[in-house]
């Protein structure tokens, strides 16, 4: 028999839901090949040896290695922090020349109006850095449903630690079982998951380019609560849909 009592205790109703950011809410197609590359190549100009670092992991994973080999080599703590300092200013330059083309996912406004007017606290759990996410929220006329966010800038554990997400519930006042994380990344349910927290999926846009079947597949089997194709379908989830109009 399966521990039973390993299982998260979730509850109803759900008293707030924290949101990942680009690529859930709003679509601004950072260059995330560029911004590995560049972080490489910082990481290789501070000690790590080329090579070792590859383009094709996550940025995290990629910062993560590169920190592991520089404290292994025992560089100094001051080389530590240049290379901190630098790689985060590169990547929130990149991430700010996307910000004339970001845009509000379809159906992000109706979901949130919706959210709002059932009493949710509403939060934004982002990789992104802080300049990018406020931003963003203001560019696409999100910002004022979110009085909570934590972003990669934010002093802490950053997204995918699950101790970003229970801070930020512990700022919402929201606690695990009767919380909600939604967002369109592996990394998201992952994130979660390791929460203890209720994760629903929504599947990449249409403009993304991804393979949805794929994305579906492994979000469930990463234990995602509810897979939605789109905003739409998450505002009918969770019952904020607005009512249909007939003529």
């Amino acid at each position: 028999m399966p521990d039973l009592s390993s299982e998260p205790k979730f509850l109803e109703p759900i008293l707030g839901i924290v949101f990942d950011l680009d690529g859930t809410l709003v679509l601004s197609h950072h260059d995330f090949g560029r911004i590995r590359a560049e972080v490489v190549r910082i990481a290789e100009r501070h000690g790590v040896v080329p090579g070792h670092l590859s383009v094709h992991e996550p940025v995290h994973r990629i910062v993560e290695m590169a920190r592991e080999e520089l404290q292994a080599g025992h560089v100094p703590e001051g080389e530590l922090w240049r290379f901190e300092t630098e790689y985060q200013k590169a990547i929130d330059q990149i991430e700010l020349e996307a910000l004339p083309r970001t845009t509000a996912r379809p159906g992000a406004e109706n979901l949130l109006r919706g959210l709002q007017r059932r009493e949710f606290r509403l939060g934004i759990l982002t990789r992104s850095s802080e300049a990018f996410a406020r931003a963003a929220l203001v560019r696409t006329a999100l910002g004022t449903f979110f009085p909570y966010l934590r972003s990669r800038s934010t002093p802490g554990p950053a997204k995918p630690s699950p101790e970003a997400l229970l801070a930020l519930l512990r700022e919402m006042e929201v606690p695990t079982e009767r919380a909600l994380y939604v967002g369109d990344h592996l990394l998201d349910a992952e994130c979660a998951i390791a929460a203890r927290v209720r994760f629903y999926a929504v599947l990449p846009d249409p403009s993304e380019k991804e393979d949805r079947a794929v994305a579906a597949d492994r979000f469930r089997t990463a234990g995602a609560s509810a897979i939605a194709e789109d905003l739409d379908a998450l505002a009918r989830f969770l019952s904020v849909a607005p009512a249909a109009r007939f003529a």
